[in-house]
C-alpha cells in the first residue's frame, strides 16, 4: 500500500506539473528578463587605475568632429568593432596588439594625410574601424556585458603592448581570412614591407563562414563594366576568350590578367567587382561569368580568423602575432 501512495503522489506531483506548464505559452517569457535591467556604464566595468594605454591620449575623427581619447578607450573600441567578442581570448589580445600598433603607426611614424588634425579615424579604409560604447550596447543587447568584459580583458591584459620591427612601431595591417597563405603587401599596395611577407594561414571552409562563395554576373554587365573604368577594352569573339594571361602571386591570388586586351591587377578586379577577395577563379557559365573566391579581405597581415584557428590550438597570441608579421618582436608596457 505505501507503494501506491508513493506512485500516487509522483502521478500527481507530474500532472499539476504538466498544468502549470501548458497554462504558459512560453515558460521563458516568465522568467526575468535581462534586458529589463539597466546595464552598468563603461566605467563600471573597466577596472580603476594608471595604465600604460591611460597615459596615451590620441585624437580621433568621429563624424564630423575630433574628439580625444585615451588609447584604452580607443583599442577597446577597435577590438569590439573588428573582431567577434566570442573569438578566442588570445584571438582577441592579438587583434588588441595590432590595433594599439597601428594607432601608434600612425601618430609617431606615418601620419595621414587623409585627416589633418587627427591621428585615427573611424574608417576601416583609412585607419581601423571603431564602436563606440552606445553603439554596442544597441548591437549586442543582453549579451553587451559579457561581450565587452571580453574585450575589456583582451586589452588590458595586453596593455601597451606593441609589435615593433627595427624599433619602430610596425603598420599592423589585419584581415577576415586567407586562403590559405597570407600576401605580400607589395603586390597589393605600392610599398613592399618586410614584416608583412605572405605565410601561412590555417583557416579552412570548415571554420570560416563563407569561406568560398560564387557570384554570378552577365557578360554584358561584366565587359560595361571594365569599359568603364577602361575604355580601351575590346570585347569580340567568344567569351571565354575575352579573359587571358592570368598570373598569381606566391600566394595563389590573382596578381594581373589581361581582359579585353587590357592589362588589369587582380587588387583593380576586386574593386570594380566588390569580390571578396583576389584568392578569385573565374568560369563562364551560359553567358554569366561565375566568380569563385575564398576568404575574405585583402590578405596582407594577420588573418583574424586563422589568429582564432590558432588560438583554438593552443597558440599564444604572442606567437600569433610573430606567424603573421614576419621578423618583429613584442614590446611591453615596461620597455
Amino acid at each position: 500500500m505505501r507503494i501506491k501512495r508513493i506512485v500516487f503522489s509522483i502521478f500527481i506531483i507530474l500532472i499539476m506539473v504538466l498544468a502549470v506548464l501548458a497554462s504558459l505559452s512560453d515558460p521563458l517569457q516568465k522568467l526575468p528578463m535581462l534586458s529589463n535591467r539597466p546595464l552598468p556604464p563603461l566605467d563600471e566595468l573597466i577596472p580603476q587605475g594608471t595604465r600604460a594605454d591611460t597615459d596615451v591620449t590620441l585624437r580621433i575623427l568621429l563624424g564630423d568632429g575630433i574628439e580625444e581619447i585615451s588609447m584604452e578607450r580607443y583599442v577597446i573600441g577597435v577590438v569590439a568593432a573588428e573582431m567577434p567578442a566570442t573569438f578566442e581570448l588570445d584571438a582577441l589580445m592579438a587583434q588588441a596588439v595590432a590595433a594599439r600598433t597601428n594607432a601608434l603607426y600612425n601618430i609617431y611614424i606615418k601620419p595621414k594625410l587623409n585627416h589633418p588634425g587627427a591621428d585615427i579615424c573611424t574608417d576601416y579604409f583609412c585607419c581601423a574601424a571603431y564602436s563606440n560604447d552606445e553603439f554596442l550596447r544597441d548591437k549586442w543587447e543582453n549579451a553587451y556585458v559579457i561581450n565587452i568584459t571580453r574585450v575589456i580583458d583582451a586589452v588590458l591584459s595586453t596593455d601597451g603592448e606593441y609589435i615593433s620591427y627595427e624599433d619602430e612601431p610596425i603598420l599592423a595591417v589585419f584581415h577576415s581570412s586567407s586562403a590559405g597563405k597570407t600576401e605580400t603587401s607589395g603586390n597589393v599596395w605600392l610599398t613592399d614591407l618586410p614584416y608583412l611577407q605572405s605565410v601561412d594561414s590555417p583557416e579552412t571552409e570548415e571554420n570560416v563562414p563563407d569561406y568560398i562563395s560564387s557570384v554570378a554576373i552577365p557578360g554584358s554587365v561584366f565587359s560595361e563594366k571594365v569599359k568603364d573604368v577602361y575604355p580601351d577594352a575590346v570585347f569580340s569573339g567568344a567569351e571565354k576568350s575575352w579573359i587571358k594571361d592570368i598570373t598569381h602571386t606566391e600566394s595563389g591570388r590573382v596578381k594581373e590578367l589581361v581582359i579585353g586586351g587590357v592589362t588589369i591587377k587582380g587588387t583593380q578586379l576586386r574593386s570594380m567587382f566588390d569580390l571578396r577577395s583576389t584568392a578569385v577563379v573565374f568560369e563562364w557559365d551560359q553567358g554569366n561569368i561565375v566568380f569563385t573566391t575564398t576568404g575574405y579581405g585583402h590578405g596582407v597581415g594577420m588573418s583574424q580568423y586563422g589568429a582564432n584557428v590558432m588560438a583554438k590550438g593552443g597558440i599564444g597570441y604572442r606567437d600569433i602575432l610573430s606567424a603573421y608579421y614576419t621578423d618583429t618582436i613584442i614590446v611591453g608596457a615596461e620597455s
